[in-house]
């Protein structure tokens, strides 16, 4: 396996390839992102262990999604059942894939619990759904401090967690392996990246500034409200769609699968 390099502005192409392809196959990709979603809710809501069990099951879900990508990138149509992709590609992998899974619950709970310490829990009740954060909370500087704190400690997280799905998937690397690589190829390809983020911001921006002033000039600015989540969740899903490329450049392809094919048992 060849870590490539890539220069910055290939950040850039990544958002246009993920809004691209989106666009190639978006009721297929939507419903995906949106079953995506549905399993993380009611995961998240079973008692006691909902949140762990919702982030568990984040590593092989995002796999899924990136899956349905290069599906939907080699003309086909992706089916609902590639998101159980990297549980359909053999024993071992999915047993590695339940590791990641388990692992990045931990990072996450472990983020999540020294935000706890620092403020008594108020930002994770914002930050998990149980709470409405209000003016004066998220002015108090414990709440403040909790946030940067869980930020501080997820980013790396993140970073270590963005290739390791398909590292695992595709290229058949152990899941602590996966994790190295991962985190070496994000900061090997740092102002990639780092567009690649600034790129995604925009777009948010110029989507919320169209809905707000498109219901602006429709003289129903009440509309603004009903339409922004619906049009947040697409634009979400077009961001996980380019999740796929940002692997596809980092990383030679297997040498024993040509581009865009798939090395284990099919997805």
């Amino acid at each position: 396996m060849k870590l490539n390099i890539v220069p910055a502005r290939t950040g850039m192409l990544w958002v246009k390839l993920g809004i691209r392809t989106f666009f190639r196959q978006p009721l297929a990709l939507a419903g995906l992102f949106f079953m995506f979603m549905a399993v993380m809710t009611v995961a998240s809501q079973i008692p006691f262990i909902g949140t762990a069990l919702a982030m568990a099951l984040l590593p092989a879900a995002t796999l899924g999604l990136m899956v349905a990508t290069r599906e939907a990138t080699d003309g086909r149509f992706p089916m609902p059942f590639v998101l159980l992709a990297a549980f359909r590609a053999g024993r071992q992998q999915a047993r590695a894939m339940l590791v990641l899974g388990a692992l990045y619950a931990l990072g996450f709970l472990l983020a999540m619990g020294a935000s706890w310490l620092m403020d008594g829990g108020s930002f994770a009740s914002v930050y998990l759904g149980g709470v409405t954060p209000t003016r004066e909370m998220m002015v108090e500087p414990a709440f403040q401090a909790a946030m940067w704190i869980f930020i501080g400690l997820h980013l790396p997280l993140s970073l270590m967690f963005w290739h390791a799905p398909a590292l695992v998937h595709w290229h058949g690397l152990p899941p602590v392996k996966s994790l190295f690589f991962s985190l070496v190829a994000c900061f090997r390809n740092f102002w990639a990246f780092a567009l690649f983020g600034v790129m995604w911001l925009a777009v948010l921006v110029l989507v919320v500034a169209g809905v707000t002033t498109l219901a602006a000039l429709l003289g129903k600015p009440e509309l603004a409200g009903d339409f922004l989540f619906p049009v947040l969740l697409l634009t979400a899903s077009m961001f996980f769609t380019s999740l796929y490329f940002t692997f596809r450049d980092s990383f030679e392809p297997p040498p024993e699968a040509a581009p865009g094919t798939t090395p284990q048992a099919a997805p």
